[in-house]
């Protein structure tokens, strides 16, 4: 009986640092080669995205470097305004990808358009910025402060920021706002973000580990990154349970038929948030294709909030 208890235990104990290891290696080790787009959709898009990131680097942005604490090198372009300004947009791209792909497409709108200073970051352990660690946002807010640290520091404490991010990135705006963000912080577009790291995970892995049900698959996997990657999934990563803290406005921005970060995450995220808000969801646009779906209405839509939150009672800067 005790051999048999015993071997029970050790099979038991496989199980769970089986699952966990490769948990881990799904969740938060980057992919070192991204798989080329299959469907129609994301192949026109993958085009798109090559015509984007020719015309960005036309304007010869500049790279810029900043070192993080635990000594990993992030690296950002930037463009500045062609006429003086002291207002800034960050562009945060979202999970295995990286700043150029993701937020190219943003940049004639910002720049040229609405006449702001565009920074675009690599965030750790994705693009041209070091790191072995993915931060599902609990360590990538951290790193997007220091990206206005040093923005203030080179162009002077009087400037004025928004955030723009899509998915991973987008919940990385929302949880530099929900946490003693530097005033400098004006204003948030947030794009499919996920209400928690924890949510997405099991969304995403549904399915994948047989029977086994998935909320205690990811509690696994949870241990683990708190083990290997220094933070929580559920309470690092988590935009609605810091929503209540949120300092700016915000814009919610979510595709309607999007399965991977679920729909209606993001009216819960907008229900949560206490400050001057609005929300913006686009039919039949699944995961982070709301721009591709209704550019102009996106366009639009954000530049209203724009002139609503950040221009009003003030001149334009």
């Amino acid at each position: 009986m005790k051999t048999v208890i015993i071997v029970i235990a050790a099979v038991l104990f496989l199980v769970i640092l089986g699952i966990g290891i490769v948990g881990l290696k799904m969740t938060v080790i980057p992919k070192k080669h991204k798989k080329p787009p299959t469907d129609e959709k994301r192949i026109k898009r993958a085009a798109v995205r090559l015509k984007n990131n020719a015309y960005f680097m036309s304007f010869n942005p500049e790279d810029l470097e900043i070192v993080t604490p635990d000594r990993l090198k992030l690296k950002a372009w930037y463009v500045p305004a062609e006429k003086e300004t002291k207002r800034f947009v960050i562009c945060i791209h979202g999970y295995n990808c990286n700043g150029q792909d993701e937020c190219a497409h943003l940049f004639p709108f910002y720049h040229n358009d609405l006449g702001y200073n565009y920074l675009l970051p690599d965030l750790r352990a994705h693009g041209r910025s070091e790191g072995g660690i993915i931060g599902f946002g609990a360590l990538d807010s951290k790193d997007i402060k220091l990206w206005i640290d040093y923005l203030i520091s080179r162009f002077g404490e009087d400037i004025e920021i928004m955030l723009h991010g899509i998915s991973m990135g987008a919940a990385t705006a929302m949880l530099v706002n929900n946490n003693s963000p530097q005033k400098q912080l004006k204003l948030i577009v947030e794009d499919c973000g996920f209400t928690s790291a924890f949510e997405e995970v099991e969304e995403t892995t549904k399915g994948m580990f047989g029977g086994i049900r998935v909320k205690e698959v990811v509690e696994i996997v949870n241990v683990f990154c708190r083990i290997f990657a220094k933070y929580d999934l559920k309470k690092d990563a988590n935009p609605l349970e810091t929503m209540k803290n949120a300092a700016n406005p915000v814009l919610f921005v979510h595709g309607e038929e999007d399965t991977f970060v679920p729909f209606p995450m993001c009216q819960r995220l907008y229900d949560a948030c206490p400050v001057e808000k609005e929300i913006f969801t686009v039919p039949g646009a699944t995961h982070a294709f709301s721009y591709y779906d209704a550019r102009d209405e996106y366009n639009a839509r954000i530049t209203d909030f724009i002139e609503k939150h950040w221009n009003k009672d003030k001149v334009n800067k």
